[in-house]
């Protein structure tokens, strides 16, 4: 049985303003005199790991930092955002995840956040989709590895029984492009707000909108 796996978050909901807000309020709540602006914050999504991209940009101003508890506060703040915000899926989401279970498709979501902001995202989204509209969610506990090792897409394929080459993934940054790639997995770029204009490399397609039929047929090619 084919599957079509979302690797972030974002590919549901587009969350990246969202992220980066969360990212200031926590710098606000350790005392540290730190901004990203959206230019600053789109320079650091080539790769996955926030508590990662805390640590060096701390190395690369010279502070000292403890990127995890940061990193625990800035996660805690995107909660409470994500459940007083009017979220809605992307446009084509809800429409191509109807589609694959009509016919017969696995669902995967596949992530390297925490499970905690996963459930946060699909309590906010409930009822459109809850965690029962998937097979499978990875996230962050499931492999040691992160996003662009290929790590949690083996493990998603494996888990469901399923080959690469009858999947289909969908990325909005390319480090969870290259992941894909990596396990074998045909990709297509699903770019959010921050990471439009990036180049997905070996992306199939780039999209704005999620059109079902072009996803499942991308899965049949």
């Amino acid at each position: 049985m084919p599957a079509i796996l979302f690797g972030s978050i974002s590919t549901l909901v587009d969350t990246s303003e969202l992220q980066r807000r969360s990212f200031n309020e926590a710098f606000a709540a350790h005392d540290l005199n730190w901004n990203w602006s959206q230019d600053d914050y789109r320079s650091m999504l080539g790769s996955n790991g926030g508590a990662d991209r805390i640590s060096e940009y701390a190395s690369s101003t010279g502070t000292e930092v403890d990127a995890a508890a940061v990193h625990a506060t800035k996660s805690e703040i995107f909660q409470r955002l994500i459940g007083e915000s009017d979220v809605k899926t992307r446009p084509g989401v809800a429409d191509t995840i109807d589609s694959a279970k009509a016919n017969g498709l696995k669902v995967g979501f596949v992530t390297t956040t925490s499970r905690e902001n996963i459930d946060a995202l699909l309590a906010a989204l409930s009822p459109e989709l809850t965690a029962d509209s998937f097979d499978i969610i990875v996230d962050a506990s499931s492999v040691d590895a992160g996003k662009p090792d290929p790590a949690s897409y083996e493990f998603a394929l494996k888990t469901l029984g399923e080959n690469a080459s009858d999947s289909v993934a969908i990325e909005d940054n390319a480090g969870g492009v290259q992941a894909a790639a990596a396990a074998g997995v045909t990709c297509v770029a699903f770019p959010n707000e921050n990471t439009a204009g990036t180049d997905f490399g070996s992306a199939t397609d780039t999209v704005d909108a999620l059109d079902p039929e072009r996803v499942r047929a991308l899965i049949a090619a």
